[in-house]
Parts: structure tokens; sequence; C-alpha cells
């Protein structure tokens, strides 16, 4: 079974996949690392020699990829996805298919408050707005996106990574209830 975790960068994806690796011991994919590891360059690196079509082709590759290679497990895997990966509808359709997926729902202040000092190694924030503005923008565009492909929604503003990850588990596992 694959669990992905969708939303916005700067929800927590990354951290609540680790705090339910430690939390149940499944196995942990992360596909902005995955894709980084493949390509032997960072996403930024990736954006500044080929654009963000580039990007989401490699990072269709790499989620049909783990899926092949995860999806037919009968042990838990949880695989953190990139901020904009279901924003590519081929990218939907294979979540959609193939995992139980949970969106991390943040308000715009809180991802704001979180992408405030990592923001520079954010392409898909590098514009002439301001950071508030584009997060804003952004979510606008994606909310309903992740509405659409999520099989559970969890609001995480007011949780740490640890009760995101227990509410996941209790809700998709009970047998690995921490």
């Amino acid at each position: 079974m694959i669990i992905s975790l969708a939303g916005f960068m700067g929800c927590g994806k990354s951290s609540v996949g680790r705090a339910i690796k430690d939390l149940s011991g499944c196995s942990l994919v992360d596909l902005d690392s995955y894709i980084e590891q493949s390509a032997g360059r960072s996403i930024s690196e990736i954006f500044a020699s080929g654009g963000e079509m580039a990007f989401r082709n490699m990072e269709k590759e790499a989620l049909a990829e783990i899926i092949a290679e995860h999806g037919s497990n009968t042990l838990l895997t949880v695989l953190s996805l990139g901020g904009g990966t279901l924003t590519v509808p081929e990218c939907a359709g294979l979540v959609r298919c193939n995992t139980f997926c949970i969106y991390l729902r943040a308000k715009a202040e809180t991802l704001i408050r979180n992408l405030k000092d990592d923001a520079a190694g954010r392409p898909m924030l590098q514009c002439d707005k301001p950071l508030e503005e584009r997060i804003r923008e952004l979510l606008a565009a994606r909310e309903r996106i992740y509405e659409e492909c999520a099989d559970k929604i969890i609001d995480v503003d007011s949780l740490t990574y640890e009760e995101a990850a227990q509410a996941i588990l209790i809700s998709t596992c009970p047998s690995l209830r921490p």
C-alpha cells in the first residue's frame, strides 16, 4: 500500500512522512529527493537548465517508477509528493489510481510563515511578486486539485508533524497505530 502525502510546499509533507516512518517503521520515498538522486542535480538546477516543463516530465517518470516499484508491496510505503506534482494531469491520475492520497491542508498564513526563510531554494517562488502574493496565487490555483485527488484531508495548521503522522496512521492503518 502506498500512502501519498500531497499539499503545497511548506505544509510539512517530508517532515510528516519522516514522522510516519519513525512511528511505523514503513518505508519512505520523497519524490523530490528521488528526482535529485536520479538526475544527479538539485531541483533548482533542473529548473535552471530545463525549466518547469523539463522538471515536470522528470517528476512524472519518477512517480511512475516509484509506483511500479512499491505499488505491489504488501508493506506500507509513504510517498511524499512535490507541491506541484498533482498539477500534471498524468501524475494526478497515477496518484488517484495507485495510492491512498492524503492532502495536508494548510492556510496561506501557515505556508507563508513556513516558507519565508526557505523561498530562495524553491524555484516556483522565484518571481517579481512578493512572497505572500505568490504563495496565495499558487495556492488558489492548486487547492482544488489537491482536494480532488485526496482520499482524506488533514488540516495541519495547529498540528505538530508527529500529531499529523499519528492522525494518518490511525485513519489509514489501524494495525500500525503508534
